[in-house]
């Protein structure tokens, strides 16, 4: 499985040691940045994240800022994403498990990296169940008239 992988400068540490950590387990990883703690904009490597995801260059993506929730307004802008925002165990199951989120969102700022690398675990090992929560998931992209 190959996994896209992103964050912003508050997230660089933990996207390193992450990187590491899957790769250790026999994940290919795709790093698209950022490549220093210098301050810069999470847009710009939200969205070749969003796209990577979206054509299938990658098969699921993870992201990191300060809250998460930067990264999770600009991933969820593109169609067929769904990014969950995850800060505990048992979140990172439920956006797989209820949302089949394919991009794993974390706030680096919140929460240390053993419990980053658990989430990471819970997300990647759980499978989205379907059934009622593939109608919802259906009804997610805005129609346009």
């Amino acid at each position: 499985m190959k996994i896209g992988i992103c964050s912003d400068h508050a997230g660089f540490e933990y996207k390193g040691r992450l990187i590491q950590y899957l790769e250790s387990k026999g994940y290919e990883m795709k790093d698209f940045g950022t490549h220093s703690e210098a301050s810069m904009d999470y847009p710009d490597v939200a969205h070749p994240l969003a796209e990577a995801v979206g054509n299938g260059e990658v098969d699921l993506g993870i992201a990191m800022c300060g809250t998460g929730n930067g990264m999770a307004m600009t991933l969820n802008k593109h169609q067929n994403i769904r990014a969950g925002l995850a800060w505990n165990k048992e979140i990172g199951e439920l956006v797989k498990k209820h949302n089949n989120a394919n991009i794993l969102v974390m706030p680096a700022r919140f929460i240390p990296f053993d419990e980053v690398a658990e989430i990471t675990d819970s997300w990647l090992d759980t499978e989205f169940e379907g059934g009622r929560h593939q109608k919802r998931i259906d009804k997610i992209p805005v129609r346009q008239a």
